[in-house]
């Protein structure tokens, strides 16, 4: 049984997909001919440009963690909280949906998204080799991670706006909360950054190094 014949792909034809109209075109062409923007077979410098973001996100995941994200202040007692500290409050407070929140989605799904791009780097780079299912997979948990990445900061944002009853109450956004939303931006840049068809370039490599010579019959 004869293997399967590839399917033909852009790249190999010369075919660029323009970023910011989707128009083919041939990459001899250097610009879109419909809005003037550079064409590239693939996005220059797609895995150095993410791993350098990715690094930098996780420079500032410490100080978002450890800094406080938000001042609390009840009957002139002055409390600054950390991400940690913030759930701990308001889950003894029983607002259990805002505890949620915060640790879904100021704890789980950064760590989440660091990992899922550091696994998609390693394999565009060959480091890692998953099947092509797993790693679509993983793209598409990614892309779907990124809608959701700035909701605790709008939880903040909430709480700073609704919770202020004069002597009483209030809440101020802290430092923490900067530094959160640096690590939200620079994810969302370093997922931006990514080229997926990178992935598809290694698996292709992949195949080509596993598929045996063609052997020539001597009479």
């Amino acid at each position: 049984m004869s293997p399967p014949t590839p399917l033909p792909r852009a790249i190999d034809q010369g075919l660029a997909n323009c970023e910011i109209c989707g128009k083919i075109t041939p990459v001899v062409a250097c610009r879109c001919p419909r809005c003037g923007a550079a064409l590239h077979l693939r996005k220059p410098a797609s895995l150095q440009r993410s791993v350098a973001l990715l690094v930098a996100a996780c420079a500032l995941y410490l100080p978002a963690n450890l800094l406080p994200i938000m001042t609390i202040s009840e009957l002139g007692d002055v409390m600054a909280s950390t991400i940690l500290e913030g759930m701990v409050e308001f889950w003894h407070r029983q607002a259990y949906p805002i505890a949620i929140v915060i640790f879904v989605a100021s704890i789980l799904i950064p760590i989440i998204k660091i990992v899922a791009l550091v696994w998609l780097c390693a394999a565009a780079s060959g480091k890692v080799h998953p099947s092509p299912r797993i790693l679509g997979r993983i793209y598409w948990f990614t892309e779907l991670l990124g809608r959701w990445s700035m909701v605790d900061i709008f939880v903040v944002s909430i709480l700073v706006a609704l919770v202020q009853f004069g002597a009483y109450m209030t809440v101020t956004p802290g430092p923490g909360a900067l530094a959160f939303a640096g690590v939200v931006v620079l994810t969302m840049f370093a997922a931006m950054s990514f080229d997926p068809r990178l992935l598809w370039d290694r698996l292709e490599i992949m195949k080509a190094a596993e598929t045996p010579p063609p052997t020539l019959d001597h009479e």
